[in-house]
């Protein structure tokens, strides 16, 4: 059977991180990579349909292929968002189940919903039924007390029934009492052996891993160890160029590394036009401060963008003239 373009973009795809990876931040990332699959931030239900929050949808033409994650816990709500996000042309539409917070308006979202997998199972097949475009999952491997190697083969089983067939798979333990959002992406241990392991329990699932991974190394090593797909969450966002610049002939075998400098000078138009909509330079460039993370310039580079951008009449030109102190030695490099 031929892959779907979204399912081989999948390969590696770029984590959907709450007020990073907006529309101005997948516009710079697909610069940098023309095969990644890239998410958007979460985008709770609620605030679709009952807020009619339809400007949370917006997104560049250029993104593709690139995924709408929705939060939410109600079948009907989600169904009725999934075929909103269908409707504004997603490639793929996502169920957040391991976002380690517990309340919404709405109620009950996010990973604690590990606990309710029949509930998962019921928004899954609601979603389906609206929307043409596929519906997938991202979890963790388990919360509180759970025993991950019990419940996660239970609760994949539960929405593979109910006709899931791609998840990824955040390899750590959510704990929703006693740890804030931010240390539960790092305190709960790694259990990448429980992931690989549910790729030979679920052959005929698309399974990506994520949780802990920083290098395209890391990430061929688990696509050679049989998983097929990685998802890289802030080692693409803090320094893209080492992920995202290289991830077309490293893991797709496609076309050449991406140049850092030119994406810079490609940004121009978009910049432009943003600010002629008036929006405003540290808006768009706060995504690029690490693009040339660890390279001659790099703390120019950052100090010129954060001091300089949020100044009235801010615009392109500071992008160049910060550009400028990049070092010459990183720039007869780049290419």
């Amino acid at each position: 059977m031929l892959k779907s373009k979204v399912e081989k973009a999948e390969r590696l795809s770029v984590a959907p991180m709450m007020d990073w990876t907006d529309r101005h931040c997948r516009y710079f990332h697909r610069l940098l990579s023309r095969e990644v699959l890239l998410y958007t931030e979460m985008v709770t239900a609620p605030a679709l349909v009952r807020g009619g929050a339809l400007h949370l949808l917006e997104y560049s033409p250029q993104e593709h292929p690139v995924a709408l994650q929705l939060g939410g816990s109600d079948p009907s709500e989600l169904a009725e968002a999934a075929r909103l996000g269908a409707r504004a042309g997603y490639d793929e539409i996502n169920l957040n189940v391991g976002c380690p917070s517990d309340r919404v308006q709405s109620g009950a979202f996010g990973a604690v919903l590990m606990l309710q997998p029949d509930l998962v199972a019921e928004c899954v097949a609601a979603m389906q039924e609206a929307s043409d475009v596929e519906v997938t999952v991202k979890c963790r491997i388990g919360v509180d007390e759970q025993r991950p190697e019990e419940t996660l083969p239970a609760f994949l089983a539960r929405i593979r029934g109910a006709g899931c067939r791609r998840v990824t798979i955040h390899a750590r333990k959510a704990w929703l009492q006693g740890l804030s959002p931010k240390e539960n992406r790092d305190i709960p241990p790694l259990d990448y052996d429980l992931v690989l392991k549910m790729k030979r329990d679920f052959p005929d699932m698309h399974i990506s891993i994520n949780g802990g991974i920083t290098t395209l190394q890391q990430a061929r090593a688990f696509l050679d160890a049989g998983l097929d797909g990685v998802m890289i969450g802030r080692a693409a966002y803090h320094d893209p160029a080492s992920v995202l610049a290289e991830a077309d002939p490293v893991i797709f075998g496609t076309g050449m590394r991406s140049d850092p400098v030119e994406v810079v000078h490609r940004m121009v138009p978009y910049i432009e036009a943003h600010l002629a909509e008036g929006g405003k330079l540290h808006q768009v460039s706060r995504h690029m401060l690490g693009l040339f993370s660890g390279q001659p310039g790099a703390r120019a580079w950052r100090r010129m963008l954060s001091e300089g951008a949020h100044r009235p009449g801010a615009g392109p030109d500071l992008l160049l003239a910060a550009l400028d102190e990049v070092a010459p030695d990183h720039l007869s490099q780049a290419g």
